[in-house]
C-alpha cells in the first residue's frame, strides 16, 4: 500500500488518460496513471478490428498555423511541442491503428509521464480515500480517481438467443473464413458496415440489420453515425448484388444445427419473417465495464447502463471525487458533438484539468485581462475564432467568454469553457458576459446537404440560420440570455471582413457592455 494517498489516480493510458496526465504533469500535480498493457494506447492494438481508423489525418493544409492545423488533425494530443504531432507519423488520411499506438507511446515517453504499465486495476472501492487493487494484489490509495479506460465491454441488446452470436470484438477478420456463407450483421453503425465491407468479396449474401433508419455523419455532423468511408456496402445493396440493409427488430435467434434461424419484424410494414444464416455477428456498440467498481465507488449509469451519469464537471453524480475522461464523457453531449472522439475529448481533458485545479487547488479558470473597449474585445474574439482548434472541434459545446465584473475597468477573457459549466458557481461568469462559439444552424440535419433545391429554399427564409459552421455570439446577464448574434458562414472559414464580421460584432459587444459607439 502506498504510504500516502495520491492526489490523482488515472486509470487507463489511452489517448484520454495520456492527455490528462500531460496537463497534470505540466501543472506540477501529484498523479499516477495505471495501464494494463505494456504501452500507452493498448486498446488500439485491437480496435478498430480492420485497422483503418476513421479519424482524419491531414498533414498538408497549406497553413503554417499550428493551432489552426489541429482542425484537420483529429489524432494528435495537445502539447507545447508542435513537432510531436501525429501528422508526422503517416500521411494517410485514414491512418492505420498501429501508427497510432506508436505515436501514443512516443508521446508518453517524450513527456516522461508517470505511467505504471502492466498494472490492471481489478477493484476500486472507497472508504474515505479510494483504494484501487491491482491484479497482483497491490493496493493504491488516492484522494480522487479519473477513469479513462474507454468502454471495456461490448453492449449486447436484450434479444433471446443473442448469446450464440459472434461479437465484433473477437470475430475473425479474415474474410476467407466467411467464404460462401450467408451472414447477418446486427447493428447499423460504423463497426457493422466496416465488417460488412470486409466480407463482401467472400460471403454469398450479407444482411445488415437494425431497428432505426440509417444516419449519415455527413448530414448530422456526429461522426459516430455512418461515415462515407464505411458506406461502400450501400452501393452493393442498392445495385442488387444480394446484399440488404434491413429496418427491423429481432424477436429471437435460434441455433439449429449449423444454421441460425432469425425471427424479425420489419419496421416499414407489419410483417414477421424467419430468415436463415450461417453466421450472425453482433456490432451493437460498447459500454462501460463497471465490474471493477466496488463498495462506495459504484457510479450511477445511464443510457441502457452504457455510460456513467456525469455532472458538468465530468464527475459521477453519486460518487464524489470520481471523474471520467475520454469517450466515457460523451453522455454530456450524446450523439450531438464530439466528446466521444479524440479530436473532441483532448480538449475535454484540458477542461477536466482546469476543473480539478479549481475544485482542489482553488485555482480560477485561466483568463487574461483586456480593456473594456468594444473594438479591442471584438478583435480578440475574432482573432480566436480565426485560429482556435478547440471551438472548431468542440462546436456547440465549448465557448470562449468575456466577463465584465460590475464596477471594474477591465474585462476577463476566458477560453474553452463548456456551455453547461458556464453557469456553475465559481467559474468566472460574473457581470455582463459575452460568449463566442462555432455552431451549425438549428435544424441543419433536417435537410440533405446535397439537395440544392431544398437548400436554396432553406437559405431564402430569413428566419433560418446558416446551416454550415458559423460564429454565434451571445450576451448573458445573471445567467439569462439577453441577445444572440449569428455571423454568416464563410467559404474559407476566415471571419475577417469589416462589414460582415467586425462591425456587427463590435456593435453587439458595445451594447452588451454598455458602451456607445462614437
Amino acid at each position: 500500500m502506498s504510504s500516502a494517498a495520491l492526489d490523482h489516480l488515472i486509470i487507463g493510458a489511452g489517448p484520454a488518460g495520456t492527455q490528462l496526465a500531460y496537463f497534470l504533469d505540466r501543472a506540477g500535480r501529484d498523479y499516477l496513471v495505471t495501464e494494463a498493457g505494456e504501452t500507452a494506447g493498448t486498446a488500439f492494438r485491437t480496435f478498430p478490428r480492420h485497422r483503418q481508423m476513421i479519424s482524419i489525418n491531414k498533414p498538408r493544409t497549406g497553413s503554417e498555423d499550428a493551432e489552426r492545423n489541429l482542425r484537420m488533425d483529429w489524432n494528435s494530443l495537445l502539447s507545447d511541442d508542435p513537432e510531436l504531432r501525429f501528422t508526422a507519423y503517416t500521411g494517410k488520411y485514414f491512418p492505420h491503428a498501429d501508427d497510432y499506438v506508436r505515436y501514443l507511446a512516443d508521446f508518453a515517453d517524450a513527456h516522461r509521464l508517470n505511467i505504471r504499465y502492466g498494472t490492471r486495476i481489478t477493484r476500486l472501492e472507497r472508504d474515505g480515500d479510494f483504494v484501487a487493487t491491482t491484479a497482483d494484489g497491490t493496493r493504491i490509495t488516492a484522494k480522487r480517481v479519473v477513469v479513462a479506460t474507454g468502454f471495456g465491454r461490448s453492449f449486447v441488446p436484450d434479444i433471446p438467443g443473442i448469446e450464440a452470436t459472434e461479437s465484433y470484438s473477437d470475430v475473425s477478420v479474415d474474410p476467407e473464413d466467411f467464404t460462401d456463407q450467408r451472414v447477418l450483421i446486427i447493428g447499423k453503425g460504423n463497426s457493422a458496415f466496416e465488417t460488412a465491407d470486409n466480407l463482401n468479396e467472400h460471403a454469398t449474401r450479407i444482411h445488415v440489420l437494425g431497428p432505426s433508419a440509417l444516419k449519415f455523419a455527413w448530414r448530422t455532423h456526429f461522426i459516430g453515425h455512418l461515415r462515407a468511408v464505411n458506406n461502400n456496402f450501400l452501393d452493393t445493396y442498392q445495385l442488387k448484388t444480394q446484399n440488404m440493409v434491413l429496418d427491423a427488430t429481432i424477436g429471437r435467434i435460434e441455433r439449429r444445427g449449423g444454421e441460425f434461424h432469425v425471427t424479425l419484424t420489419y419496421a416499414r410494414r407489419p410483417k414477421t419473417v424467419t430468415l436463415v444464416y450461417d453466421r450472425v455477428i453482433t456490432c451493437t456498440g460498447f459500454a462501460l465495464d463497471s465490474s471493477i467498481f466496488g463498495a462506495g465507488a459504484r457510479p450511477e449509469l445511464t443510457i441502457n447502463d452504457r455510460f456513467p451519469k456525469l455532472t458538468a464537471e465530468f464527475e459521477s453524480v453519486n460518487v464524489p471525487d470520481l471523474y471520467f475522461a475520454g469517450t466515457l464523457t460523451q453522455v454530456r453531449d450524446f450523439k450531438k458533438y464530439t466528446n466521444a472522439f479524440i479530436h473532441g475529448f483532448r480538449y475535454g481533458a484540458r477542461v477536466l484539468s482546469r476543473v480539478l485545479a479549481h475544485r482542489y487547488d482553488d485555482a480560477a479558470w485561466p483568463y487574461r485581462e483586456l480593456p473594456v473597449d468594444a473594438g479591442k474585445l471584438a478583435d480578440s474574439l475574432l482573432d480566436r475564432l480565426n485560429h482556435t482548434s478547440a471551438l472548431w472541434q468542440q462546436f456547440g459545446y465549448l465557448c470562449d467568454f468575456v466577463s465584465v465584473p460590475d464596477g471594474e475597468s477591465v474585462s476577463r477573457y476566458h477560453e474553452e469553457m463548456p456551455f453547461d459549466l458556464l453557469r456553475e458557481p465559481g467559474y468566472g461568469a460574473v457581470g455582463e458576459v459575452v460568449t463566442v462559439s462555432l455552431e451549425y444552424g438549428a435544424g441543419h440535419s433536417a435537410i440533405d446537404p446535397f439537395d440544392v433545391e431544398a437548400g436554396r429554399a432553406w437559405e431564402a427564409d430569413p428566419a433560418n440560420e446558416d446551416r454550415y459552421l458559423h460564429p454565434v455570439v451571445r450576451h448573458f446577464r445573471d445567467g439569462e440570455q439577453i441577445a444572440v448574434l449569428h455571423l454568416p458562414e464563410q467559404l474559407y472559414n476566415e471571419w475577417t471582413d469589416e462589414d460582415e464580421y467586425r462591425r456587427p460584432l463590435r456593435e453587439f459587444v458595445a451594447k452588451a457592455i454598455g458602451e456607445a459607439i462614437a
